[in-house]
C-alpha cells in the first residue's frame, strides 16, 4: 500500500515538472538567478536553495563550485542558448578555427 502512495507521488511530480526547463530566474535573484531558476523548477521557496547552497560552502567549498556550474550550464530566461553554450559557439565561430 505504501508503494502505490509512493509511486502516486512520483508521477505527480512528474507531470508538475514535465516540460519545464531549468532557467536562470530574471525575476527571483540575488547574484545571477541560479537560485531562484532551481527554486521556480521544483515549486520550492529560493531561500532555500540559498541556504542549501550556503550549507554546501561551508561543509567543504563544493557550494560555491556547483553554484559557478550551474551558472555556466543554465540559460537565462527568456535566453536559448548557456554561458557556455554561447562561449563555445563564438570560439567555434572565429574566421580560421575550425
Amino acid at each position: 500500500m505504501g508503494n502505490d502512495t509512493a509511486g502516486g507521488q512520483a508521477e505527480d511530480m512528474n507531470e508538475k515538472l514535465q516540460g519545464k526547463r531549468f532557467r536562470r530566474s530574471n525575476d527571483n535573484r540575488f547574484l545571477a538567478g541560479v537560485c531562484g531558476g532551481i527554486a521556480d523548477y521544483l515549486g520550492i521557496d529560493a531561500n532555500i536553495v540559498r541556504l542549501v547552497f550556503v550549507v554546501l560552502t561551508v561543509l567543504g567549498f563544493s557550494g560555491v563550485f556547483v553554484y559557478i556550474l550551474a551558472l555556466l550550464i543554465m540559460p537565462a530566461e527568456g535566453e536559448q542558448y548557456s554561458l557556455l553554450e554561447q562561449i563555445i559557439r563564438n570560439f567555434q565561430g572565429r574566421p580560421g578555427q575550425n
